[in-house]
């Protein structure tokens, strides 16, 4: 077979290397096209991704703020009991909330029971008249009038005092630290004792001198001590706010007594600490709030314009119930640590039990009770199934324990 040339067509030198590079720039132009049309749709997935998130976590917040308001911005009236705890001996025993648990206490002991009523640990004594003080580390048991003082913490008793005059009135440091005011004809002391029963301080008053003591309080460390007096001069009443430190700022001071403030016409019946620089002091139409820790001053005043029912506080707040003027009724009242007026709300009917809890306010009366929030809600206004005897939040949606003659009762606040 014989092949002919066509001369119509011939191969140019070199032209396979530049169709060879026109093909993989062509390549390399569609590879970097896809390329960021991939790096556009992974960011616009990242961005859908990213709004899909967000609307979640807000109807997650919008749904947890629905909750919130549901759950603690309603009034409720009655008590679904959980859990009862009985046989505890609770008919012949007082009450008192006491670090996490209750402190049961009678003429013939003190006990320490935990959340579900099983008893810690038991002190057996006699004593005519007890009643308890303390704060969330130490407390005391005491008889007024009498002289016997037992000392303890949580996990059981600490130590006993015996006293050689009457007791009026005691006060507990955090470390177990006791400050007695006892009773004299002619000269009422003042005495703080270790928990051995071992004599700290002993301060000897006058009413022509220092005045009658009305209050003592200790510092929560046990180094400082407030005393609130009552004295008469040319007729007329004089009360004064003393504080007297035992540590080295107290040295040089005479009678150890640091700082002082007296008030005319006043009757200041009352003072505490809330922590270990902030104080307090309660007259019959103020309230004043002192500040430092080896030499407190007055830091602000506040005039009381109602007649005072009742004071308390804890380390947050101080709390009264004033009588309303004209319209009848009572005013609740919390002050911060700085003396600002942070709620005041009116209520109807009487309690003779008013405890602080955090930032709840609770009070009670035989079955009525009624529960008032910081903010200003009244969380619960309705009766208890049994005779309150002692009542305090714990953790949980409203929860409460609530001691009454059937022992201990776990309940939630319900419709």
């Amino acid at each position: 077979m014989s092949h002919r040339k066509n001369k119509n067509f011939h191969v140019v030198k070199g032209s396979k290397e530049r169709t060879d590079k026109r093909i993989k720039r062509a390549t390399r132009a569609f590879g970097e096209n896809d390329w960021r049309e991939e790096e556009l749709q992974f960011a616009n997935n990242k961005r859908k991704r990213r709004k899909r998130a967000l609307a979640g976590m807000s109807s997650i917040f919008a749904l947890a703020a629905a909750w919130y308001l549901l759950i603690h911005l309603q009034t409720y009236t009655a008590v679904s009991i959980s859990d009862t705890y009985p046989n505890i001996g609770a008919q012949n025993g007082s009450y008192e909330q006491f670090a996490g648990g209750v402190l049961k206490y009678s003429r013939d002991g003190i006990s320490y029971l935990n959340q579900k009523g099983e008893e810690q640990w038991n002190q057996p004594y006699q004593i005519k008249n007890p009643f308890v003080e303390g704060n969330d580390t130490s407390a005391a048991v005491a008889d007024k009038g009498g002289n016997d003082i037992f000392v303890f913490q949580k996990d059981g008793v600490k130590g006993e005092i015996h006293t050689t005059l009457p007791i009026q009135r005691i006060s507990v440091s955090e470390q177990g630290i006791v400050c007695a005011v006892l009773k004299n004809e002619s000269t009422p002391q003042i005495v703080c004792y270790d928990t051995a029963g071992n004599i700290l301080v002993e301060h000897k008053t006058s009413s022509s001198g220092t005045g009658y003591p009305m209050d003592a309080s200790i510092s929560p460390d046990g180094e400082v001590m407030q005393v609130v007096y009552l004295n008469t001069q040319d007729g007329k009443i004089i009360s004064k706010v003393a504080y007297y430190n035992f540590g080295k700022e107290g040295e040089g001071a005479t009678d150890r007594q640091v700082a002082e403030k007296e008030y005319g016409d006043i009757v200041v019946a009352e003072g505490f600490f809330m922590s270990q620089n902030v104080s307090a002091a309660v007259g019959d139409n103020m309230l004043v709030i002192y500040k430092g820790e080896e030499a407190p001053e007055e830091e602000v005043s506040i005039e009381i314009d109602k007649v005072i029912k009742s004071v308390f506080h804890n380390d947050r707040y101080i709390g009264m119930v004033l009588q309303n003027k004209g319209k009848g009724g009572y005013e609740l009242r919390l002050y911060n640590r700085a003396g600002k007026q942070v709620m005041s709300e009116d209520f109807t009917g009487d309690y003779s039990n008013v405890e602080l809890y955090g930032s709840q306010v609770v009070m009670y009366d035989g079955k009525q009770c009624s529960i008032f929030m910081r903010n200003g809600i009244q969380k619960f206004k309705g009766e208890m199934p049994h005779h309150i005897l002692e009542i305090f939040p714990v953790a949980g949606i409203n929860k409460y324990i609530v001691m009454n003659a059937n022992g201990m009762e776990h309940v939630r606040l319900v419709k």
